[in-house]
């Protein structure tokens, strides 16, 4: 007597959909992943996946905001973590943003770099950068008198010097403690 495989449901299809691209760009990069190969990789067929995201840009979008999503919440974590003083919140956003692209590994610079130029893509990002930025406001709003428009305008600074100094971390030319650090600094002297 055999028995059946019970069928997947749509989420539990689209998270293996998922876990089997992460896996290809992992192991083979972003150039190979197509819903057609996503497909085969998954032993659904070619209409699954592309009913699932639509097109390739849509699954590699939905794998972008994955692994972004992962990290917010460990920065979310940390906060609450972290005593309420300056000093102490800087340094868990210096030691979360570099931690994120040690944590996300090179996926997240290859899904990046295979959105880049496209209209959808650009405004992914804009709308994450703008989530960031509202984080950074709310965690670091207690410990300034700035108004709001000057508190948004430093974090946006302060991810324009995270992803700097985090460039120079996956370059070799630094270590994560130190671009960590560097990071807090520069956000406790702009802060007060």
């Amino acid at each position: 007597m055999t028995r059946q495989k019970r069928r997947l449901t749509k989420a539990e299809r689209r998270e293996q959909l998922l876990e089997t691209a992460l896996n290809i760009v992992q192991r083979e990069g972003t150039d190979a992943l197509t819903l057609g190969y996503l497909a085969e990789r998954a032993g659904v067929s070619k209409p699954i996946a592309y009913e699932h995201f639509g097109s390739r840009a849509g699954l590699l979008i939905v794998l972008y905001r994955q692994l972004d999503q992962a990290k917010a919440d460990a920065f979310v974590t940390a906060l609450k973590k972290a005593p309420r003083h300056l000093a102490d919140i800087a340094q868990v956003v210096g030691q979360a943003y570099m931690e994120c692209y040690t944590d996300v590994g090179p996926e997240w610079h290859a899904l990046s770099a295979a959105l880049k130029g496209t209209e959808e893509m650009d405004a992914v990002q804009q709308e994450l950068l703008d989530h960031y930025v509202k984080l950074y406001q709310e965690a670091l709003r207690p410990y300034c008198d700035f108004d709001e428009e000057s508190l948004r305008l430093r974090c946006v600074g302060i991810i324009g010097a995270g992803e700097a100094i985090s460039k120079e971390m996956m370059r070799g030319h630094t270590d994560m403690t130190t671009g960590a650090n560097c990071l807090a600094s520069l956000i406790v002297r702009w802060l007060k």
